[in-house]
């Protein structure tokens, strides 16, 4: 058998096995909503939004919740002013822009819970 035969063989099997491996993908992907979190800041995002989100009582009037839950999804976390290894919960500013403004959170991530400490708000 030639090379070239070979070869033509090899990648007809290729292409079958990545077919079946992008079908399999898409389909466990779409049914139970997995997400593949590689980089630090998604990694973290992720296990802020995987917990119940309590806000202190002082923030209780904040009327921009969407933002809070928008941030939590697409923020740039801002690893350098955050301290994940503080005691008892670890702290992480979350900033980004939602619609006209650019917000800063910052959350406390606790075992059990995500606590918003801190919101800050301006005009773009």
């Amino acid at each position: 058998m030639s090379f070239l035969k070979r070869f033509g063989y090899y990648l007809i099997g290729l292409s079958i096995g990545l077919l079946f491996l992008a079908f399999f993908l898409r389909k466990k992907a779409e049914g139970s909503g997995v997400e593949f979190c590689y980089l630090p800041n998604c990694r973290v995002l992720k296990d802020l939004r995987s917990k119940p989100l309590e806000v202190k009582p002082e923030l209780q009037a904040i009327h921009d919740i969407l933002a809070v839950q928008f941030l939590l999804k697409e923020g740039d976390v801002e690893f350098g002013s955050s301290e994940p290894r503080a005691e008892p919960c670890g702290i992480f500013v979350v900033n980004g822009d939602y619609g006209e403004m650019h917000v800063r959170l910052t959350l406390e991530n606790c075992e059990g819970f995500t606590r918003l400490t801190g919101y800050e708000s301006s005009r773009d």
